[in-house]
């Protein structure tokens, strides 16, 4: 069996939009005709720049190859061009092509991908949700408005989640870390409280922000909230220091996570020496795939650290989120997004009953890609999955976060 085709899909989810402005899905087929799909969750390039970086690496490691040999295709891109060192659009590019191995692998001997891995850990998938606006609630005020989100949150509970993801605390920019706004610490104490008191203990508080402050602003911010006892403070600092992470750990009695912007067990493993951070949060689509994200869960072990695979993407990487889910015992649980397109792209095959996705019995990644429905939503803007802010953030005014909703790009 060996690796022949490469196609790849970008595909633009409609409004709502979560879980970014597009998917990059990949699909390769063997010598044999099984087909495998993958994600790839690279967003430093636009789309197009990004189909040539698939495309490049594919032709340099993986055709022609035995879709077996995970470790060798790599140990190759991972080197490649005399690097051996994380590269995240290249090894967003890998992770997506390694991901449709594992689902040729697992259609080729009929099991799911779980199987593959060690076998089955976890007969079910804890999942969580971030907070998104109900019909009634107006936009952009949703986002600014504590008593929205506990409503968002207790209907969240109702449906079965036991834990829900929220990020109030202000904007993410292209200027590093900053110092928190007061007005930005009140709002997260707000919603912390709100949230904590709609839902009591029925769900685990999920606080999010995106490596946008400083070492000693997330821990004026992290110590604000800490009475309302969320069980994580996802990724206080920017990512382009780990070492900082440690200092914020210790000062602040919230377990830190991290993780959608890492890749590779290179950049997990700095994480775990320090004590940095304890609950990990791999984006399958971008971290080396499944086999480098078993591997991180394996070094997390070691620490006492749990996973929490990270999702903002489409339905394939889900998947592949929760096959590693159901095969690794330090699981803590895997985000989630609903949306009709999300659920229409693979056909329903993987969903969330009563807050849990229960473990797939189908071979390989357990979905049914709609090809057709992918091909007729092509992403046609020159965005970014994600765009950084240009301007700083405002101590006058205060801030509006838009969470997870892609912002208007003057591209799209």
């Amino acid at each position: 069996m060996k690796l022949r085709d490469l196609d790849i899909i970008v595909t633009a989810p409609p409004a709502p939009g979560w879980g970014g402005r597009y998917w990059i899905l990949v699909k390769l087929t063997t010598d044999d005709g099984i087909t495998g799909w993958g994600e790839c969750y690279a967003s430093s390039i636009g789309p197009e720049a990004m189909r040539a970086v698939i495309s490049d690496v594919f032709e340099r490691y993986f055709d022609g190859e035995n879709p077996e040999n995970i470790e060798r295709m790599f140990r190759r891109t991972y080197s490649s061009g005399f690097t051996q060192r994380p590269d995240l659009t290249v090894m967003g590019a890998f992770s997506g092509l390694e991901i449709a191995c594992w689902d040729i692998l697992g259609k080729a001997r009929g099991r799911p991908v779980w199987a593959l891995l060690g076998g089955m850990m976890n007969e079910r998938v804890r999942a969580y949700t971030y907070l998104y606006p109900m019909a009634e609630h107006p936009l952009p005020e949703f986002w600014g408005n504590a008593d929205m989100a506990a409503e968002a949150a207790l209907d969240c509970v109702s449906r079965g989640y036991t834990a829900v993801k929220f990020d109030p605390a202000g904007p993410y920019t292209m200027r590093g870390g900053h110092q928190p706004a007061m007005s930005d610490i009140s709002q997260s104490v707000a919603f912390c409280k709100a949230i904590r008191d709609a839902v009591g203990d029925k769900a685990d508080l999920l606080f999010g922000t995106h490596g946008q402050f400083n070492t000693s602003g997330a821990i004026r911010l992290g110590q604000a909230i800490e009475p309302y006892n969320p069980l994580w403070f996802e990724e206080p600092v920017p990512p382009d220091n780990l070492l900082e992470y440690e200092q914020v750990a210790r000062a602040v009695r919230i377990p830190i996570a991290t993780g959608e912007r890492l890749s590779t067990r290179s950049e997990f493993s700095a994480l775990l020496r320090t004590g940095g951070a304890k609950i990990l949060q791999p984006a399958l689509g971008r971290a080396g795939g499944i086999w480098e994200s078993r591997k991180i869960a394996s070094l997390a072990e070691s620490f006492n650290a749990e996973v929490a695979p990270h999702l903002y993407a489409g339905p394939v990487e889900w998947a592949a989120n929760i096959q590693l889910g159901v095969a690794i015992p330090n699981l803590l649980m895997a985000e989630t997004i609903e949306t009709p397109f999300h659920d229409a792209l693979i056909k329903s095959t993987l969903r969330v009953e009563d807050g849990f996705v229960t473990a797939p019995q189908e071979p390989g990644l357990g979905i049914e890609v709609d090809e057709a429905l992918a091909r007729a939503h092509p992403y046609t803007g020159n965005g970014l999955h994600l765009q950084m802010q240009d301007a700083p953030c405002d101590y006058a005014n205060g801030n509006l976060f838009e969470g997870g909703a892609p912002s208007v790009h003057p591209s799209d």
